[in-house]
């Protein structure tokens, strides 16, 4: 958070002003919060974002609404802020070659381990699509009667709320006809249009917000197989990132994998995971 101040950031015709102060204010409150390290270029953004929370909040300046969140006692405009300044692109099967070695993981750990569960983490849920994708996957490599577990977990409330409904558009991006068929119920009547995933997909996943910078990770249970941490890591900086690492290693079983963004690279950890393959680490 060393970067110069930004300047103010007025629209033509903006309701507020976001000033060179307020930006840097934002920007060390979200650190703080979620370990999202936001570029100094980011000012539009910003008050885009946060400024339908002023007029909700029925408040008159970014000043006031940072005090809000200063003095404490505001932990529901706290869970707001964070969701408003997450970023949540996604889709079903996004970087498909991560689905496709997946098959193969799953069915090696169930020949391996048979009678244990396999435990997925997907770290960054968003609006489900990742989590949904993970189960499909599962139940087309193992079968119906899979023993395996997907814990989703993400900051952004809301997101997360998205994904626990498990309700999309028909002509969402990734899915196939045949899959969609599977594994999806399709609307009718004033539901035309919309799918909704089959309760036997939804059986395999456990929604539940988790702050990654959080201290404590205990309440994550037992140690996982598989951890699906993508494009998450480039919105940490180094220092955040190492850390979340170490604590993703820590709640990871050995031999387990790590699914990564294809923008990420972890060449710096190799005393935590070793490149097993296209953007997939192996604990070590």
């Amino acid at each position: 958070m060393s970067e110069l101040a930004a300047p103010p950031v007025p629209a033509v015709d903006a309701e507020f002003t976001l000033s060179a102060t307020d930006f840097e204010r934002v920007r060390q409150l979200i650190y703080q919060r979620a370990g999202i390290s936001l570029h100094a270029g980011k000012q539009a953004m910003v008050y885009s974002r946060l400024s339908r929370r002023l007029r909700e909040a029925g408040l008159r300046s970014f000043a006031e609404y940072l005090a809000l969140l200063e003095r404490g006692g505001a932990e529901g405009e706290w869970q707001e802020f964070v969701n408003c300044l997450t970023t949540n692109l996604t889709a079903f099967f996004r970087e498909e070659h991560h689905f496709v070695a997946l098959v193969a993981d799953l069915r090696a750990r169930a020949a391996g381990q048979p009678g244990r569960p396999i435990r997925i983490w997907c770290n960054a849920t968003s609006t489900g699509e990742e989590p949904y994708s993970l189960a499909m996957t599962t139940l087309e490599a193992l079968g119906a009667s899979a023993a395996v577990k997907i814990v989703a977990s993400d900051i952004d409330t809301k997101v997360l709320a998205t994904a626990q409904r498990g309700v999309y558009a028909a002509d969402a991006r990734g899915l196939t006809p045949e899959r969609l068929k599977r594994h999806f119920l399709r609307g009718t009547g004033a539901n035309a249009g919309s799918i909704r995933v089959r309760p036997e997909l939804a059986r395999l996943i456990e929604f539940r917000t988790f702050n990654l910078t959080a201290p404590h990770w205990s309440s994550l249970g037992e140690a996982f197989d598989i951890v699906f941490c993508r494009n998450v890591m480039i919105y940490f900086d180094a220092d955040t990132q190492r850390r979340v690492l170490e604590r993703i290693h820590g709640v990871m079983n050995p031999g387990g994998l790590l699914y990564v963004g294809h923008s990420e690279n972890f060449g710096d950890s190799r005393d935590l995971f070793r490149l097993r393959g296209k953007t997939v680490y192996e604990h070590v």
